[in-house]
């Protein structure tokens, strides 16, 4: 029985450094960089499917940035809407001397229809750079200057950060489980390891896209993100991380358990693609629970111990990445974090393997 303990307690103690070398980390990580040396002309590109709801905060958002109207285009894909999302964007784009919307006709089922419909309005694009971000969600006035300045003479791809805004209970833990997944993402980015885009907050140099082959030239993946940044990497790029308050973008928060256990089977097809090492920190991760609740059986003062000690430098973490992003959780829900992320995670890997279409935009996918 001792020898049990004493191998849960390593197991644990081992995300324990884990845990304090990556808040050591993120600490030191380098603060926003701007750029001033040069306005290049840069492209804005959405891709668009039933979006009425959100893109009128989208779209006054991109009047409100402050770069100059003459060094941006603004280019939009209608994925085959069932709404009033064309009509909207039309009427958006006709009062713009910079936009443009178009009508995805038709789609290689083969392939994502996402990264088709932006891989047709990039052919219309002529910026160096290329912005990309998603319909549900609303850009700082600061976003295009702020990931251009985390550009150097390597560098493919740059990822912002992004806030999920929620007002109730299961919106402010899916914000927190955002903060945990990009610091993860900064990290190892950080370290040069690679792991994924991200679609509502990247920007690509053209050169870096025209080499990986672009959104066209991907295989089927409903994480089209995640295949471009491996596109990118495997060019010779490199891929860069920028965390502060001009480069927070928002978007929403999944209403409901159903409809964010849909989200989160989809982002599982792209994390079974992952380097077996990422999987590995992300089984330890996981296995944490299970070891903790055993614990809490053979020795419940231990265990208990453990737990809070481990949920409470959790959410110092949490709130000190977040509030380099410019934000401030409550310290409160932070603690209890644990009690989402466990069922999460849990439902998750049993919605994965259990025998169903993955629906994504009003699609479904076997």
């Amino acid at each position: 029985m001792e020898l049990i303990i004493y191998f849960i307690i390593s197991f644990i103690l081992v995300q324990f450094v884990l845990g304090i070398c990556h808040i050591l980390f993120v600490w030191k990580s380098f603060p926003c960089k701007k750029k001033s040396d040069s306005l290049p002309l840069v492209s804005v590109l959405v891709a668009a499917r039933n979006e009425e709801f959100f893109l009128p905060k989208l779209l006054e958002s991109f009047e409100n940035l402050n770069y100059p109207s003459d060094k941006i285009e603004f280019l939009f894909a209608d994925d085959q809407s069932e709404d009033a999302t064309f009509s909207i964007l039309n009427e958006w784009c006709q009062k713009q001397p910079n936009a443009m919307v178009y009508r995805v006709e038709e789609f290689d089922p083969t392939k994502n229809p996402k990264a088709q419909a932006i891989a047709l309005i990039e052919k219309k694009s002529q910026g160096e750079y290329l912005f990309f971000t998603d319909a549900d969600c609303e850009v700082p006035p600061s976003w295009i200057e702020a990931l251009l300045g985390a550009f150097s003479e390597k560098t493919g791809m740059v990822i912002g950060v992004t806030q999920v805004k929620g007002g109730n209970l299961l919106g402010k833990f899916q914000e927190l489980d955002w903060w945990l997944t990009l610091s993860l993402v900064k990290v190892a980015t950080d370290w040069k390891v690679p792991t994924t885009g991200l679609g509502n907050n990247m920007c690509i140099s053209r050169e870096a896209y025209k080499a990986s082959g672009g959104f066209e030239n991907l295989t089927f993946s409903l994480t089209e993100d995640l295949e471009i940044s491996k596109a990118v990497l495997r060019k010779g790029f490199l891929i860069q991380n920028q965390v502060c308050p001009e480069a927070l973008t928002k978007t929403k928060a999944e209403c409901s358990w159903r409809d964010l256990l849909i989200q989160r089977k989809r982002w599982m097809y792209g994390v079974m693609t992952l380097p077996i090492y990422m999987k590995a920190l992300l089984a330890l991760q996981f296995f944490y629970f299970p070891a903790i609740v055993y614990l809490l059986f053979l020795n419940l003062p231990m265990g208990l111990g453990i737990w809070f000690s481990k949920s409470t430098l959790q959410a110092f973490f949490l709130l000190m990445f977040a509030r380099k992003a410019g934000k401030s959780p409550s310290f409160s829900t932070t603690l209890l974090f644990d009690f989402y992320l466990l069922p999460v995670t849990l439902l998750t890997i049993l919605y994965y393997f259990w025998p169903s279409a993955t629906k994504w935009k009003s699609r479904s996918y076997s």
